[in-house]
């Protein structure tokens, strides 16, 4: 299963496929979503709800006369029933799909936090059910899919599939974030989740040159969505005239930039703040510079930091 040294990349276009996106009801896998169909590419979005953007861009190509084509598959991502459904469903309508980003993410939400234990008046999390929501979500989900996603791609059960190789490429994409490349104390396992993704993409870096399946990431730093604006606890981190945004649509240009550009090889980390993108280094990577206002830090997080030290002296939260 080894590619010959030396051997070229083969070309990669998401022209003519179909691309599976989970959490692309909202934010940036909607506008990675969007961005694909502009190129002719079909795509499947797999969510639990839709905002009503994602509503308006699935009633632009939902027929089944459309092309390209987009299909709403509702889904709850920790649930491996849901995600083995999705893969069924893709290629029940479609015979095949070449691109998989198990996208979907929180960023540290009151109902399954580090700084609000299971058990705690805040938390979903459940003492004894022996799991965080948020674990589940950001890397569980993303891990089983990929599993899912290369078991088909190398063992496909539909007729006439042909088995991806080096010249019959297919593509992941995942989400990181600059919380996988900086400590921040505010989120702790939100940050935890994404070096592990960062690691996870790294890891699998080699299947691209053995078995023609590339698997890369971006690492966004501060993004207009609504994982933000529909936060307050999380917005009022931010300084709105001092720290800088970056768009959806630039996070969803850096991830079609790894699907296609040949030189941004398996185990690529793009991080995308205001007005840079750039490759992160596997080692020694100086990491995004916050002191510049480039959006990969809110600046307010010393308020954040003051909010849980004072939490820690809460019985009711922290004691037995």
């Amino acid at each position: 299963m080894t590619k010959l040294a030396g051997a070229s990349t083969p070309s990669f276009s998401v022209d003519g496929k179909t691309a599976i996106i989970t959490g692309a009801g909202s934010g940036i896998n909607l506008a990675f979503a969007s961005l694909l169909l502009s190129r002719n590419c079909n795509v499947v979005i797999a969510d639990l709800t839709l905002r009503p953007e994602a509503e308006q861009l699935i009633a632009k190509h939902e027929s089944i006369e459309t092309s390209p084509r987009v299909v709403f598959v509702r889904t709850d991502v920790t649930s491996w029933e849901d995600l083995n459904r999705m893969f069924d469903q893709t290629l029940s309508l479609f015979g095949e799909f070449h691109i998989l980003c198990p996208g979907a993410g929180v960023y540290e939400p009151p109902w399954s936090n580090f700084w609000h234990p299971p058990g705690s008046q805040a938390s979903k999390d459940e003492a004894d059910r022996d799991r965080y929501a948020l674990l589940d979500i950001n890397i569980t989900h993303p891990i089983r899919a990929t599993q899912l996603a290369l078991s088909h791609w190398l063992h496909p059960t539909e007729p006439n599939t042909i088995p991806v190789t080096p010249d019959n490429p297919r593509r992941v994409i995942h989400i990181s974030s600059v919380a996988g490349q900086m400590p921040n104390i505010v989120c702790p396992m939100y940050g935890a989740s994404k070096f592990a993704i960062t690691g996870f993409v790294r890891c699998l870096g080699p299947l691209e040159e053995a078995i023609g399946v590339r698997v890369n990431a971006v690492a966004p730093g501060l993004i207009l969505t609504p994982l933000w604006t529909d936060n307050p606890e999380k917005l009022m981190l931010v300084d709105q005239d001092k720290d800088g945004w970056a768009t959806p649509e630039e996070v969803a240009l850096a991830m079609f930039r790894c699907l296609e550009e040949p030189d941004l090889q398996g185990g690529t980390v793009l991080e995308v703040v205001r007005n840079s993108t750039r490759k992160v280094e596997t080692l020694n990577d100086p990491g995004p510079d916050h002191a510049l206002g480039d959006g990969s830090l809110a600046s307010k997080n010393d308020k954040g930091v003051e909010q849980i030290l004072k939490s820690l002296q809460q019985k009711e939260t922290w004691g037995p």
